[in-house]
């Protein structure tokens, strides 16, 4: 592999500062064991994750004079294989890492293989590709909700993803309302089922007319094609097996935030 650049030391710390984050980043065991695994020495254990990462990665950039085994660790730290049980988590870090890696020239793509690309200058350079689904939402006056719980896979342009965490967002809007802690249909039918009484915990309008009662079941019922349809196939189908197109992940999420909108006004009922 030809030598690539060594990495400024503001792009090196950005990197570190992502993978040692104390909330979402490695542990300071997986820390030292991928050290380890590729021949980079861990020179200060004891110091704070992310500071423990760039004293290990710049000390061996200089050693090198390049950044070929600081690449090297990335793709080993990002490898699909490992993040299999929380597919949430690679797509997450791997959008942080590209907005900074694009200012080196460098992607890191779903494989999690390293690739060159234009490299960028500015910060609106480094996330103009990235930032056209969230702009086509946002011209669409999508639901905030839904931008903000899609944040991270928007900003890497993740149709997958961002499917999957729009819809989840539906499902936790539907715990603040009532309390319940279910998932899935279960959730949806314990929230919003009419039931025998006549009245759900969670209701669209005043349920008076036979109009009102069938649109209340008709947003529960999409509610729960939502799940059915692109929740839980895009938590449990590889994405090779699943596709989807641009245009889909517009109406998908457009879809949803039409339900965020009517679940802000829906009104929580006396049912316990």
């Amino acid at each position: 592999m030809p030598a690539h650049p060594a990495f400024n030391e503001p792009n090196l710390q950005a990197i570190a500062d992502i993978l040692g984050d104390t909330s979402t980043g490695l542990t300071g065991s997986e820390i030292g064991r991928y050290l380890r695994e590729c021949g980079i020495p861990d020179l200060e254990p004891s110091l704070t994750k992310r500071h423990r990462l760039y004293t290990a990665l710049a000390a061996k950039q200089n050693t090198d004079h390049c950044a070929n085994n600081i690449l090297k660790f990335l793709a080993h730290v990002m490898s699909p294989v490992r993040h299999v049980q929380n597919a949430d988590y690679f797509e997450t870090e791997r959008g942080k890492l590209n907005s900074v890696l694009a200012f080196s020239g460098l992607t890191l793509g779903e494989d999690g293989q390293l690739r060159r690309v234009e490299t960028a200058n500015t910060l609106p350079q480094a996330e103009a590709t990235a930032r056209a689904l969230r702009k086509a939402l946002v011209d669409r006056k999508v639901h905030s909700d839904v931008l903000a719980f899609c944040r991270a896979e928007l900003l890497a342009d993740n149709y997958f993803h961002a499917v999957f965490e729009a819809a989840k967002s539906l499902a936790e809007k539907i715990r603040q309302k009532t309390g319940l802690q279910t998932d899935g249909a279960q959730l949806v039918d314990e929230a919003l089922g009419i039931g025998k009484v006549g009245c759900p915990r969670l209701a669209f309008n005043s349920l008076t007319t036979p109009n009102e009662h069938n649109e209340h079941q008709g947003l529960m019922n999409l509610i729960k094609g939502v799940f059915s349809a692109f929740r839980n196939i895009t938590g449990h189908a590889p994405k090779i097996h699943w596709h989807i197109t641009e245009q889909d992940a517009l109406d998908i999420l457009t879809t949803v935030s039409l339900l965020h909108r009517r679940l802000d006004t829906a009104v929580r009922t006396h049912i316990p």
